[in-house]
């Protein structure tokens, strides 16, 4: 639809007088998964060369993703020193840095679901778990109040989250930006201007029953993964000429179904859930933006023009695991915490078969380098590709002339 930045859609873009594309980054949800998005940016910062200047001045996050976005947001001063510093959190992380880990914290939410369950408690459980320790690292590390000093200052031009609202079923992103970049309504999406703030990154990182929903205004949200359709819009909306996508789940070819006949286990399901969540819209928004570029290159540009339609394609490029997370999180499993083993072990999580489920809550530093090592060598094998995306931009340019 003209003027609608829907999934992978190609919009028109205003006559603002600016030469120089707008790179937008795009990072997806998947809980201790996003290590792997962290690789992707250090692989990114070595092929540019160490660059200062931001090269992406559209931000864009979802769950996991809206922290990581948020910390470049934050440091948009020197792209090389935010890298460095989700690096140092990332490579030494903890699921106690996360969420609570001692007995007494398991056992009391352990007992309030089986209460729950049970009907000898009328009060609903809030989550499987307490992610406190998550709020005072990002209350610890992130200062917010610098991201709209980095748009004033022109070294950011918009960063976004987007949460999903359990009353309304909305997909709202919020975002922070310069004055002219304008708020959105679509069905079922919304962009919200707001001051980026603490509970943005809570509410948009909460996993479904295993992290407490967050009321922002009105209303109670959770993790933005859910029902987004469109995870590319949000980039679109707040201007991007191209976008470049970190996914956390690979992307394989279609394979034929395996024979199984053994019933499938609470984790399998689970993290069959999570999958969906977290993986599936991506995919197919990417495949939408693909076909609607495709349609675009086939109608001459003079013809666009004559319509009144200043419509292009938006170049993309996207990086996704080369192997299973799920498989690389089956050897790290021992490395969760004892109790987390123990709340996990009855749901079938901690054997190969439900390893999906564990891959999201594996924040522990030998799993998280293991992602950051993948995402850095998927994305150098990739480095032209990196470099031609960058091309023509204000980062790429500044990179040219550096010795």
């Amino acid at each position: 639809m003209p003027g609608e930045a829907t999934a992978g859609s190609v919009v028109p873009f205003p006559s603002s007088g600016r030469v120089r594309p707008r790179a937008g980054l795009v990072l997806t949800g998947g809980g201790a998964r996003a290590a792997y998005q962290v690789g992707v940016l250090k692989a990114v910062r070595d092929i540019l060369g160490n660059p200062v200047k931001n090269p992406f001045p559209i931000l864009t996050g979802t769950s996991a993703g809206a922290i990581n976005a948020a910390t470049l947001a934050v440091y948009a001063d020197n792209y090389t020193r935010a890298v460095g510093n989700l690096l140092e959190v990332w490579e030494h992380m903890r699921c106690s840095h996360v969420y609570r880990t001692d007995v007494a914290s398991i056992v009391k939410s352990g007992a309030r679901w089986l209460g729950a369950m049970m009907l000898v408690s009328r009060r609903n459980p809030v989550s499987l778990l307490d992610n406190t320790p998550l709020r005072e690292l990002l209350a610890r590390t992130l200062p917010f109040e610098r991201i709209q000093a980095h748009i004033d200052a022109g070294a950011l031009y918009a960063v976004c989250v987007t949460a999903s609202g359990y009353t309304s079923g909305q997909s709202v992103s919020f975002f922070q930006g310069g004055p002219g970049v304008e708020g959105w309504q679509r069905n079922q999406r919304v962009g919200a201007a707001v001051t980026l703030g603490l509970d943005y990154l809570l509410a948009s990182s909460a996993l479904p029953f295993i992290f407490p929903a967050v009321k922002l205004h009105r209303e109670y949200f959770g993790d933005g993964s859910v029902r987004q359709i469109a995870p590319i819009s949000p980039a679109l909306h707040l201007g991007a000429d191209r976008v470049f996508v970190v996914g956390t789940g690979r992307q394989a070819a279609e394979t034929a179904r395996a024979r199984s006949n053994v019933y499938p286990s609470l984790a399998q399901i689970a993290g069959h859930a999570l999958n969906s969540i977290f993986l599936d819209g991506l995919s197919v928004d990417i495949e939408r933006l693909e076909r609607i570029n495709r349609t675009v290159s086939l109608i001459a540009p003079e013809k666009l023009v004559e319509a009144g339609l200043p419509l292009r394609p938006v170049r993309i490029c996207f990086i996704a695991p080369s192997q299973p997370i799920e498989r690389i999180a089956a050897r790290f499993v021992h490395e969760l915490p004892r109790t987390v083993r123990f709340l996990l072990r009855p749901t079938g999580a901690l054997n190969r078969a439900g390893s999906n489920l564990a891959s999201y809550l594996l924040f522990e530093a030998p799993f998280t380098r293991a992602l950051v090592d993948l995402g850095y060598q998927d994305t150098a094998a990739r480095a032209r590709e990196v470099r031609e995306f960058f091309a023509g931009t204000e980062v790429a340019a500044g990179a040219e002339a550096s010795p």
